[in-house]
Parts: C-alpha cells; sequence; structure tokens
C-alpha cells in the first residue's frame, strides 16, 4: 500500500536533537516507498518549502527562537498557531491518508486538529520529554491543566507509539492506565563503511590518552557538569570531548576550568554527523550523566561505532543497554559508583574492546530500516481501520467528545 504520509514535527534538521533527526531518518527511509511531506518549525535561513532525500518539507515561521538546539516557549506557542495555519492551507489543497505527529506538547494540537479536518487518522509519536524531565519544573507531569491537556490528545489519537517502555509506562503512570500504546524503537542510520576516525593529534591527544566522550544538546538534563567532576578525579591520561551546544555551554567551561580540566576537556560545540561519527570512532568510551533519556538515540551510535556505554539506568536505555555487555548502567546519580566503573573501563582496555566488540552486533537490531518498517504497519493499520469504520471523521472537531476513560476498544491501544 503507498500512503501519503503527513509528519507534524515542531522540530527537525538543522532544528532540535534527537527526536528531529530520528524523524528525518525516518522520514526518508519512508520516501523511498510513500510520498512524505513534513510539516515543522521554518529556522532562519532556510526556505518556507525545501526537498531533502526525497521529502518535502514545510516550514511554518516561528518567532523568537535564539538557538538551534533548544526552543523557547515562545517558539513552541508560536509553532501552535502557525503550524495549524500553514497545515490548514496545505490541506486545502492536498489529501493525505495519515498524519504522524512527533512529540504531544507543543506539536499535538497540530497534528489532532489537522486529522480531524482531514479526516484522517493520526498516530501520535511519544519521545520521552514530552511526557516526562525531572530536570525542569516547566515538565508536563507536574501540572494539573497540562496533564489533562495532553490525556486528551492522547486519547483522541488512532495510535499512541512510544519509543522505550520508560516512556509508554510514563505515559500510564502519569496520564493514561487505560492505554497500552505501541513500543517501536528508534532506529540509527549505518555508519559508513571506510569512514576514518578523527585524527588525535588534531585535538592533542596521544595514542596513549583515555578519550572519554559524550554528544547532546549543553542543557540541565544532560547534568554534564557531572561529567566534568568524575574526570577531575581520573587520572591525567584521560580526557573529555563534549560534543553538542546549548544554554549550559558557558557555565560549563567556567566549570572545567575552576577544576582545572582546560587542557583534558573539550568544548567542541555542534558538528555534522560525519564528524560526529569520527569523533564516536577516534574515543575510548562513551559516558553520560543525562537525568533521563526517552530512548537515547546517540547510545546506538556509539555502539555502532564500538564504544561501551557508561550510562545511569533511569530511561529508555534500559530497553538496550545491559549491565557488564554493554557498559556499565549506573543507579541514578550515584557519583561514586559511577566513578568506580568509569576507573574500571579506563583501566581495562581489553575490556573496552570486548563490550564494544559485541555492541556491534547488538546494535544490529537498532537500524532505521526496522524502525521504519513497524511503523508502515502502523500506518497501514490506522488507514484500513478508519476506512472500515469513518465515523469519527464525519463528527465536527469542535462537538466530538474525547473517548471516556472506561473504553477498552482498539484505539490508541497496542
Amino acid at each position: 500500500m503507498s500512503l501519503r504520509i503527513l509528519f507534524c514535527n515542531y522540530e527537525y534538521p538543522p532544528l532540535g536533537g534527537g527526536g528531529g533527526v530520528v524523524n528525518a531518518w525516518l522520514a526518508a527511509e519512508l520516501a523511498t516507498r510513500h510520498e512524505v511531506t513534513v510539516l515543522t518549525s521554518q529556522p532562519r535561513g532556510l526556505p518556507h518549502l525545501r526537498m531533502e532525500e526525497g521529502v518535502r518539507i514545510l516550514g511554518a515561521p516561528v518567532l523568537l527562537r535564539w538557538q538551534r538546539s533548544v526552543a523557547s516557549l515562545p517558539s513552541m506557542l508560536a509553532f501552535v498557531l502557525s503550524g495549524l495555519w500553514v497545515g490548514r492551507r496545505l490541506l486545502a489543497q492536498e489529501r493525505f491518508d495519515v498524519v504522524n505527529t512527533h512529540f504531544v506538547l507543543p506539536t499535538g494540537p497540530v497534528g489532532d486538529a489537522l486529522s480531524r479536518w482531514a479526516g484522517i487518522p493520526n498516530v501520535l509519536s511519544l519521545h520521552g520529554g514530552d511526557l516526562y524531565d525531572p530536570s525542569k519544573w516547566t515538565s508536563p507531569h507536574r501540572h494539573g491543566i497540562l496533564r489533562l491537556w495532553i490525556r486528551r490528545l492522547l486519547r483522541r489519537a488512532d495510535q499512541v507509539v512510544g519509543q522505550s517502555a520508560n516512556t509508554l509506562a510514563n505515559m500510564r503512570r502519569f496520564y493514561t492506565p487505560e492505554l497500552q500504546g505501541v513500543r517501536i524503537p528508534l532506529g540509527i542510520r549505518r555508519v559508513p563503511q571506510g569512514l576514518p576516525p578523527a585524527e588525535r593529534e588534531v585535538f592533542g591527544l596521544t595514542s596513549g590518552d583515555v578519550v572519554l566522550v559524550t554528544v547532546g544538546r549543553l542543557v540541565a538534563r544532560k547534568a554534564v557538569d557531572q561529567l566534568l567532576r568524575v574526570v577531575a578525579e581520573l587520572p591525567a591520561h584521560v580526557h573529555l570531548l563534549v560534543v553538542g551546544d546549548g544554554p549550559q555551554r558557558a557555565n560549563l567551561i567556567s566549570l572545567a576550568q575552576t577544576l582545572g580540566l582546560q587542557s583534558r576537556v573539550r568544548f567542541l560545540g555542534y558538528v555534522d554527523e560525519s564528524t560526529k561519527l569520527r569523533l564516536l570512532k577516534m574515543a575510548d568510551l562513551y559516558v553520560s550523566t543525562s537525568q533521563h533519556e526517552g530512548f537515547g538515540l546517540v547510545f546506538l551510535e556509539a555502539m555502532a561505532c564500538g564504544l561501551p556505554v557508561l550510562a545511569y539506568d533511569h530511561g529508555g536505555q534500559r530497553d538496550f543497554l545491559l549491565d557488564g555487555r554493554t557498559g556499565y548502567l549506573v543507579p541514578l546519580n550515584r557519583h561514586e559508583q559511577f566513578l568506580r566503573r568509569c576507573r574500571v573501563l579506563v583501566e581495562d582496555g581489553s575490556m573496552r574492546r570486548a563490550m564494544g566488540a559485541f555492541n556491534r552486533m547488538h546494535v544490529e537490531r537498532f537500524y532505521i530500516d526496522r524502525c521504519a518498517a513497524r511503523y508502515e504497519a502502523v500506518f497501514e493499520q490506522v488507514v484500513q481501520a478508519r476506512l472500515q469504520d469513518p465515523a469519527p471523521a464525519s463528527v465536527a472537531p469542535s462537538s466530538r467528545e474525547p473517548v471516556s476513560s472506561t473504553d477498552t476498544g482498539p484505539r490508541s491501544r497496542g
């Protein structure tokens, strides 16, 4: 079945983090078999309409987005308004078979409205932080009004997809205990064969140095300050590469100077995909003290590059990281235990190599083609279900009520 798919996502490369990146990979993979359009925020310097890898990308103008890596609250609210406006104009001209909405907030209201206006099913994809972020007071799970709004959006979707058991558990814990959802692990692209590692000499490193690397937006949730304190207690030949940018950058640089780590920690900022992979291939160990990950896409990339992974055990990474096999998982914020595990991996190169070899095999189950095939099956299922029962599409958006809490039917259930 060839489908006309409309993705809605307030973040999409070059904006945002992993949720936008994996959406771009998913869209490109599906575009080899289907017609794919993406409605997203329009970043400065890019046209309203562009084509990338067979995917048509339609931008909705937003205001007050100052950083590529992090969205401001005003910019997210602006996307709800502009996304509805641009999306409504699109639907007046074209017909789609299914909407796939990424992030229940802020994208959820846009995808929900567009699916109802067009009378087509909506698959709502959750990314973790849109439900639960322990590092933010603005996290939706802390606010009653947002919880009610999200609950309504979840129950109105034709299907809910979570990328990890943790994300779906948080959905049931805080919002909709009656829904199961479908778990579809995220996927990465294969590391190009023959891609060489970055040259250590460029960064002032030698073959005798042990290189730790972390990748991600420099926001409070990533807790990179904890990594700096770990490195400060490790031998002088241990170095850390911090790849990514964000509002915490200046504070982290200042902390590194205070800890005397100027020569051992390098803040590399935002880099392109090829450079990121080359840095991962150059490093010896991937480390993360993130307070929570809905999935942890970059862990898979590190594994595909042959790195063991040291991380906390709180989040979606528990679906695929195996303590003692892929690296180590440490209870959240246990600094001394994290430090001990890091020392073991720093001192034992044969263990690192054995774990890295295992990771290259283990990651085979998590490539984007498998993720796309599972999404494809869900899309076909909800399209067929809507064709057999078109009643929801005939109800005006202003009058249709959400499903009652006692409903046990197939909508939004795995």
